[in-house]
């Protein structure tokens, strides 16, 4: 009897399963010549390179392929401009429609998500997603995305400076450290230039190779990186085309900046001497290694510090101090004033 039951419920997961695959979506990344309706859902506190590397790729297709491969249009929930880090206003057309017919709703956000994720913004996010064929969040859209319940059980990345904060906010979620992610009708990006990797890949995926080579061409873009590369906490931009022991040296240190490496052991994974590695770094930054190094961790210490609400001691642990006086005092003498004071004013 258990057999036979065990064999039904088999059939009928077998059953769900088949009807899921004839009723899903198709999905955006894939060759395609019907035009892509593309819905922006902006908030003030967004980067505008966010908002440029999501937007202008897809503009340039539309002038690169001669036709209209990609209609988009940008959205704000209040229908009023959006205003973005640097101040400068985003128009937008309208008002966010959670009924409004779209193809793709990407959300872009930045500073202040937790103000947005009201439960009837959320309620409409979801019913969005379910009537499109994609939903994506661009660096902390992902918080309002995975907050509307929509990255439960899938992968996700974003920006670097909060990933332990996000995988600790949502553990159902397996959280990478990639550039960007694709996983189902659900995809994320890490911050400016991965959605800008994004978005060629949008484009090579339903309009071909050439016209994403092209679209790169008019940005003078030939960085472009896989999706799962890791995140930088340094951004060497062409510094790794002239000096691969510099960028060997400073891609070590930002792995462990919780648990700091000795420059000696460094200079020896970099294949040179102690001596060696001060010299490139004096000819190339104007600084020592360790000067460099503990600069680097300062800076990642500032950004928790002015972004975050974490205590001081867990921001000394991650930083590689080995206590919060110790952190305190290091902090004052870069910025001019301890991280407490920093965090008040």
């Amino acid at each position: 009897m258990i057999g036979i039951l065990a064999r039904l419920a088999e059939l009928c997961f077998a059953f769900y399963e088949d009807n899921m695959a004839k009723t899903a979506k198709p999905s955006i990344f894939q060759p395609e010549r019907t035009p892509l309706d593309v819905t922006f859902l902006v908030f003030s506190g967004a980067s505008i390179m966010c908002v440029a590397s999501a937007i202008d790729p897809l503009r340039a297709a539309n002038r690169i392929s001669g036709g209209e491969s990609f209609r988009y249009r940008l959205v704000s929930v209040s229908g009023d401009p959006a205003i973005t880090t640097c101040g400068l206003p985003i128009a937008v057309g309208g008002r966010f429609d959670p009924a409004a017919s779209t193809d793709v709703i990407v959300v872009i956000a930045g500073f202040g998500t937790q103000g947005y994720a009201t439960a009837s913004f959320l309620q409409g996010l979801r019913r969005a997603a379910r009537s499109a064929r994609a939903c994506g969040g661009i660096e902390a859209g992902t918080w309002l995305v995975a907050r509307a319940g929509l990255l439960e059980g899938r992968a996700a990345t974003t920006h670097w400076e909060d990933m332990e904060d996000f995988a600790a906010a949502f553990p159902g979620t397996d959280v990478r450290p990639d550039r960007y992610v694709i996983d189902g009708p659900v995809f994320t990006s890490g911050g400016a230039s991965p959605t800008f990797d994004l978005m060629l890949h949008l484009v090579r995926s339903r309009l071909g190779m050439a016209a994403a080579l092209d679209v790169a061409s008019v940005f003078i873009y030939d960085q472009s990186r896989a999706a799962t590369d890791a995140q930088p906490l340094v951004s060497l931009g062409r510094l790794d085309g002239y000096d691969p022991r510099l960028a060997q040296a400073i891609r070590l240190m930002e792995a462990h900046v919780d648990q700091p490496f000795g420059i000696d052991a460094i200079a020896k994974r970099t294949g040179v001497t102690p001596r060696t590695l001060e010299s490139i770094f004096r000819k190339s930054i104007g600084e020592t290694p360790g000067a460099y190094y503990l600069r680097l961790r300062l800076t990642a210490a500032r950004k928790l510090v002015v972004d975050t609400r974490v205590p001081m001691t867990d921001i000394a642990a991650r930083t590689g101090f080995s206590s919060a006086a110790s952190f305190s005092r290091a902090f004052a003498r870069s910025f001019g004033k301890p991280p407490t004071a920093l965090r008040k004013g």
